[in-house]
């Protein structure tokens, strides 16, 4: 295959998307034969400083040479985050990069959303090595709290979990189909937060600690930006900032945390597995990821890697939010088993929801319908070519999937096929990382359980 006149080859394609062009795998193509280098350093809240470094090739690779310094930009400010980007070196490809991201460029949407995450004036910066920002990195420890009596709630984009725990039992697990994202009444979130809270909290002699695992991304407990709340109108932006803390209030007056669900479903697999260097993926209403790293510690990074770039095809999916094509969430989410589905002729009313679609795929799977076990055959196959990608950037062990379409047979097939295709193209990976599935209910409520350890009592 050729791509900006940069080639490169895999084997195993994905039988209901044959376009898939992984950017890790051209990434490693192009890469192979740049010798220009360029840095990368992303400034996040408290003078926080992540650093990278990387290569372009020479001048007639013009167009390979933005593409691959805008997507590698893009991973970068997705997994990590940032509000201050400062580039150094291969500045004629640096000062397109610029025009992208300010207020009519390619990339708005993403200068609107770290806007309003740091509520600072998104900027990029080019400079010299002397003016180059130091990086400045800042792990800590989160979680593995079990003592007391916990509620452990989990908010996701179809449904709720929640979570009774005493002294690391669960005593009691519910989950809820619920419809956020298409709410326009803050009351509607609010109201079902703490009907979870209360019926959690009825299971137990009292409430100790109230841990939350949220789509979204946080300052303390705040969701600064969070597609649960995506039609709450503007004006309302100080009450969603506090929506978890006044419905804790309801329960009483204890410690409560709120943490990403994607290092929440990290922290999840480092409990059950005893080891850290760790990456969760949640493949629910959009992909949720977080990782821990070998010392049991999260980075503080973003992990937003929903919207960060999978494929480079130019017909990619495009993503209706951030209006981006190619990206985790349209790969690795029950968007994208619907849209696998069609490709593959698989007839969903117009009437369901998503996550009815979802779990009518998932039905046909369970029945032996070839269609349908090829849709999660291919999103197995969408992983293993994004795996080289992520090891880039994460130090990884174990990788552990879970969400609602990693929920029965689906998810053995897609794990399955992950691993029979890192084994044939990829088996330095193959040998470093176990890409596996919790069991069954830890699958659907392991996050919940696993926030109800976030306070420290």
């Amino acid at each position: 295959m050729n791509y900006l006149g940069i080639s490169f080859e895999y084997k195993n394609r994905p039988t209901l998307d044959e376009g898939f062009i992984p950017f890790g795998v051209w990434a490693d193509a192009f890469l192979a034969k740049a010798d220009r280098p360029f840095k990368v350093a992303l400034e996040r809240d408290n003078g926080t400083v992540s650093v990278f470094d990387s290569f372009l090739r020479d001048e007639r690779f013009e167009l390979a040479n933005y593409r691959y310094m805008e997507r590698f930009v893009k991973f970068l400010l997705w997994s990590v985050g940032g509000w201050r980007v400062t580039i150094c070196g291969c500045e004629e490809t640096a000062k397109k990069l610029c025009m992208a991201y300010r207020k009519g460029g390619e990339r708005e949407f993403d200068v609107r959303f770290m806007n309003d995450v740091f509520e600072k004036g998104f900027e990029i910066n080019i400079c010299g090595e002397e003016d180059f920002p130091a990086r400045n990195e800042r792990p800590r420890s989160i979680g593995g709290h079990l003592n007391g009596c916990r509620i452990g709630f989990d908010a996701g984009g179809s449904d709720r979990k929640v979570s009774a725990v005493i002294d690391g039992k669960t005593v009691y697990s519910e989950e809820t189909v619920w419809f956020p994202k298409q709410s326009e009444d803050l009351n509607y979130q609010y109201s079902g937060i703490v009907e979870a809270f209360k019926t959690a909290a009825s299971k137990m002699p009292r409430v100790d600690a109230i841990g939350i695992s949220s789509a979204g991304t946080f300052v303390g407990n705040s969701p600064m930006v969070c597609s649960l709340f995506i039609k709450i109108p503007r004006e309302q932006r100080e009450e969603v900032k506090s929506i978890y803390d006044r419905a804790a209030k309801e329960i009483g007056d204890v410690p409560v945390v709120v943490a990403n669900d994607g290092d929440v479903t990290a922290l999840a697999g480092a409990i059950s597995l005893g080891s850290g260097a760790v990456m969760g993926i949640a493949m629910g209403t959009s992909e949720a990821a977080g990782y821990v790293n070998a010392d049991g510690k999260i980075l503080g990074w973003f992990n937003e890697l929903a919207f960060a770039p999978v494929d480079l095809q130019k017909n990619a999916t495009r993503d209706e939010w951030s209006g981006d094509l190619g990206v985790g969430c349209k790969y690795f989410s029950q968007d994208a088993v619907i849209r696998l589905a069609a490709n593959a002729g698989i007839d969903l009313p117009d009437s369901l929801s998503l996550a009815e679609k979802l779990k009518e795929v998932q039905k046909l799977a369970e029945a032996g319908d070839e269609a349908a076990r090829t849709v999660f055959a291919d999103i197995g196959i969408f992983l293993a070519h994004t795996l080289p990608l992520y090891s880039r950037f994460y130090d990884l062990k174990y990788l552990l999937v879970l969400g609602r379409v990693a929920s029965g047979v689906g998810g053995d097939i897609l794990i399955a096929e992950c691993n029979r295709v890192l084994k044939e193209e990829y088996p330095s990976l193959a040998d470093r990382i176990s890409v596996m599935l919790p069991d069954e209910n830890a699958r659907r409520v392991g996050q919940s359980i696993a926030a109800a350890s976030l306070p420290e009592v």
